[in-house]
């Protein structure tokens, strides 16, 4: 198996390089050079497996002999282990033929936790073997920032750092990010929206000769290893449906479309998915764009569903390179028409994308409203971003299954949950105290220079 990059102009690399190196030296993201399929009969044995059991079958083709079988089955069990349900990501109905697919059981109470608990224990492995010495550098809308931190803190041959725009994201998710006190630990709170911490990550793995001298890697969703891990919900939840002898489909709220690229693999790999719908909150650029073919950017509106504030979605450059055929120069082309604001998509390349993927967009009124009338009706409390979720799938509800991701837990945004519902969500119990934890945080400027000189001083280099 082998990895090229969206843009065409780096080499091909194996799974553990695309794992290692993030984002490829041409400025794109890595994607499978062929994409494995699964037969029916192999979807249909996933029935009355475990997770860990059906991630290993999802995800061994991917992997080439960066692992052997035991190493990579240790490694799923490991990743999983600390999750506080059995099933790992269950099912929960919502209503006939609409169901609720939990993802905030993890240990930092998001869906984050399905692929950075495994890449934490893939990297560990991987530089265990090498002897290398890493630098993680991260940027987060809420929810991504501390499920890394959780995976690789207090780890001795990785520092990680992780940049969040400063008073754009929920308490809970800060404190999650700021509390650990392990030293190999950096939060950086940078001036601006998720947008220019995003920006900046990018730019410093652009920065060659800063990129080799801290051996930067990057856990964003532009990393490979995010994506694919992302793929087996779909799978359980699919199958625990009745797949593949009778369809799904999935409603995904998402601001970077990396969950929701995850569904296309999964549907791409034989799952018979009907619909994937893209659900967006005010800051809706991926419906407009759906709905228009135009990707064109407009300001940042700060929601009470932060971790979808975003207005360049990284992942859409992966749909956007099967739209255009794989062709790397074409996508390369888009991409340096959207730092002059956006771009137009082909008709081709525009009408494979309608196809593929539909979409709907929840105002702050009609979250709130969802959070409200979800607890009262179907005694099920919302996360503002999973009620985004739900608000957007009542519109694609038929005959088919409709499974709409929960992407994280309500605790973990308690002024927006309360202020719609009149109640709290406490925090389990494992982390009932952590806002009597001390913090531990450095406000930075959206400055390059200034943040490299930090991230050298930090690991003394």
């Amino acid at each position: 198996m082998r990895y090229i990059s969206t843009r065409g102009a780096s080499e091909a690399l194996t799974f553990e390089q695309a794992m290692m190196t993030g984002l490829a030296r041409d400025g794109g993201l890595y994607v499978p050079e062929d994409l494995p399929t699964l037969t029916h009969a192999q979807i249909a044995d996933m029935a009355g497996k475990s997770y860990e059991e059906v991630a290993f079958e999802v995800m061994r083709p991917f992997i080439g002999d960066t692992f052997t079988d035991a190493e990579f089955k240790g490694l799923i069990a490991k990743a999983y282990a600390g999750f506080g349900h059995a099933a790992r990501a269950p099912l929960v109905q919502l209503a006939p033929n609409h169901f609720l697919l939990e993802l905030f059981h993890g240990p930092t109470l998001a869906f984050k936790d399905f692929a950075m608990q495994l890449i934490g224990q893939m990297f560990q492995a991987s530089l265990t073997r090498s002897g290398d010495r890493i630098t993680i550098v991260g940027a987060t809308s809420g929810d991504t920032g501390s499920a890394a931190i959780e995976a690789f803190r207090g780890l001795t041959n990785v520092d990680v750092f992780i940049l969040f725009p400063y008073g754009r994201v929920s308490e809970v998710q800060r404190r999650q990010m700021t509390t650990p006190v392990e030293a190999n630990v950096h939060a950086l709170a940078m001036d601006g929206d998720f947008d220019d911490c995003q920006a900046m990550l990018k730019d410093m793995f652009n920065d060659f000769a800063f990129r080799d001298e801290v051996r930067l890697a990057g856990v964003n969703s532009i990393n490979w290893g995010r994506v694919l891990a992302q793929v087996v919900y779909y799978f359980t939840a699919a199958v625990s449906l009745g797949a593949p002898h009778r369809e799904v489909s999935f409603t995904v709220p998402t601001g970077n479309f990396g969950d929701i690229f995850a569904g296309y693999i999964a549907k791409k790999m034989g799952l018979p998915i009907a619909d994937l719908v893209v659900a967006t909150n005010q800051n809706d650029i991926l419906h407009r764009t759906l709905e228009t073919g135009a990707y064109t950017k407009e300001g940042v509106i700060p929601s009470i569903s932060p971790s979808m504030d975003i207005q360049v979605s990284s992942n859409f450059e992966r749909a956007l390179f099967d739209a255009y055929g794989r062709d790397g120069a074409a996508v390369a082309a888009q991409m340096a028409d959207l730092k002059s604001g956006g771009f137009e998509i082909s008709q081709g390349a525009y009408q494979m994308l309608k196809d593929t993927f539909k979409s709907g967009r929840a105002s702050e009124e009609e979250t709130s409203a969802a959070i409200k009338t979800y607890l009262a009706d179907h005694g099920e409390l919302l996360c503002p971003h999973s009620a985004v979720g739900v608000h957007v799938a009542e519109n694609h509800l038929g005959t088919i299954p409709m499974v709409t991701l929960a992407t994280a837990h309500p605790a973990k945004f308690p002024d927006a949950v309360k202020a719609a519902s009149g109640i709290s969500a406490p925090l389990p119990p494992r982390m009932a105290d952590l806002y009597d934890r001390p913090e531990r945080v450095t406000r930075v400027a959206n400055d390059m220079a200034a943040l490299q000189a930090l991230i050298k001083e930090r690991i003394k280099v």
